[in-house]
C-alpha cells in the first residue's frame, strides 16, 4: 500500500516519518517547502512535486494542514485527481461545516473522506503518543485502521463524518478554558502568600487533581443523576463565594470564578441547594437546547474499556 503525505510541519513530519519508518509504508510525500521531505526521502519516501501527481499514484492520502482554507485548497486537487475508493483522512484540526461540505462533494465522485484530527501536540507525534478522533464510514476506517495505527497509539472511532472534528474543538477549548481559570486562581493563591510551587503540590493531591478531568463528568452529568449529592450546591456555593471574596480583599481580578459564582446563584433560586455541586450545567444545558442522560452502564462500558 502506497500511502500519500502532505503537509510536513511540525505535526505532519512526524507523522509520516513514523508511517513511514515504524509502520513500514511505501510513502509518498508532498508540502510546500521542498526543503521538508529531505529527511522523508532519505527515509525512503518520494518526493511528489505537486498535490495532483500524489493523488493520482497514492492509494490511501493522508493530510496535516494549517486549518480549513488550506484543507478546502487541496482538497480541490485532491478531489480532481484520486481515483474512486480512494480515501482521504484529513488530520487537521478543521471546521466540522467545511469537513461535511468537503465530504458530501468527495462522496459524489465515489472518493472515502474521513475527518481524523489528532490530538498529542509535536512530542506526542514524534513518540508516536497521539490520539486520533475519527469521523466518518466505520467500514472505512476500519480497512485502513493499521495505517492510523502507525502514527498514534489512541485511534477512535467517535462517529459520522465531522465527529472527530466536533470532539477535537470540545477537547481543544476544554482545555483553553480550563487553563484560563488556573491562571486566575494561581493568581489568587499566590498574592494570598502562598508559594506557588507548595500551592500546586497541594492543589494536585485534593480531589480535583487526583482524577482525570473528564472522568468527572460521568457520574452526574452525563447520566444527569444530581441526587443524591456528593457535595451539595449550597455549600460549593460558600466555598466560590469566599474564594471570590478573598480575590476583592486582595485586589486580584477573577473574571472566570465571578461566572462561576453567577451560575451557582442562579441555580440556588431554582431552590437546587441541596442537590448536588454540579447541578448548575443543567444551566447551559437548557441554554443549548439539549438533554444529556446517558444509561450508567454505558459511562462504566468507556471506563472499563480505557482504563
Amino acid at each position: 500500500m502506497k500511502v500519500g503525505f502532505i503537509g510536513l510541519g511540525t505535526m505532519g513530519g512526524h507523522m509520516a516519518f513514523n508511517a513511514r519508518t515504524k509502520g513500514g509504508f511505501e510513502m509518498i510525500v508532498h508540502d510546500l517547502r521542498r526543503e521538508a521531505s529531505l529527511r522523508h526521502v532519505d527515509a525512503g519516501a518520494v518526493w511528489a512535486d505537486d498535490v495532483a501527481t500524489l493523488a493520482r499514484e497514492a492509494d490511501i492520502v493522508l493530510t496535516s494542514l494549517p486549518g480549513p482554507k488550506e484543507a478546502e485548497s487541496v482538497g480541490e486537487a485532491l478531489a480532481a485527481n484520486m481515483r474512486p475508493g480512494c480515501p482521504w483522512f484529513d488530520l487537521s484540526t478543521n471546521s466540522p461545516t467545511v469537513v461535511r461540505r468537503l465530504h458530501a462533494s468527495f462522496a459524489a465522485k465515489g472518493i472515502p473522506m474521513l475527518d481524523a484530527p489528532v490530538s498529542g501536540g509535536p512530542s506526542g507525534a514524534k513518540s508516536g503518543k497521539l490520539a486520533l478522533l475519527v469521523g466518518g464510514e466505520r467500514a472505512v476506517f476500519e480497512r485502513y485502521k493499521h495505517v492510523l495505527d502507525s502514527i498514534g497509539d489512541q485511534v477512535i472511532y467517535i462517529g459520522p463524518i465531522g465527529a472527530g472534528s466536533v470532539a477535537k474543538l470540545v477537547h481543544n477549548m476544554a482545555g483553553y478554558a480550563t487553563q484560563t481559570a488556573l491562571a486566575e486562581v494561581f493568581t489568587l493563591g499566590v498574592k494570598a502568600g502562598v508559594d506557588p510551587v507548595e500551592l500546586w503540590a497541594a492543589v494536585r493531591q485534593c480531589s480535583l487533581g487526583r482524577q482525570r478531568t473528564f472522568d468527572r463528568l460521568g457520574k452526574q452529568f452525563l447520566q444527569g443523576k444530581f441526587d443524591p449529592p456528593d457535595f451539595a450546591l449550597k455549600l460549593a456555593h460558600k466555598d466560590c463565594m469566599l474564594a471570590t471574596e478573598l480575590g476583592r480583599e486582595i485586589g486580584v481580578p477573577m473574571r472566570i470564578a465571578n461566572l462561576t459564582v453567577a451560575e451557582m446563584t442562579e441555580a440556588l433560586n431554582r431552590g437546587w441547594g441541596e442537590r448536588d455541586s454540579r447541578i448548575p450545567m443543567l444551566l447551559q444545558e437548557e441554554r443549548a437546547g439539549v438533554k444529556i442522560a446517558v444509561p450508567a452502564e454505558a459511562v462504566e462500558a468507556v471506563l472499563k474499556r480505557d482504563g
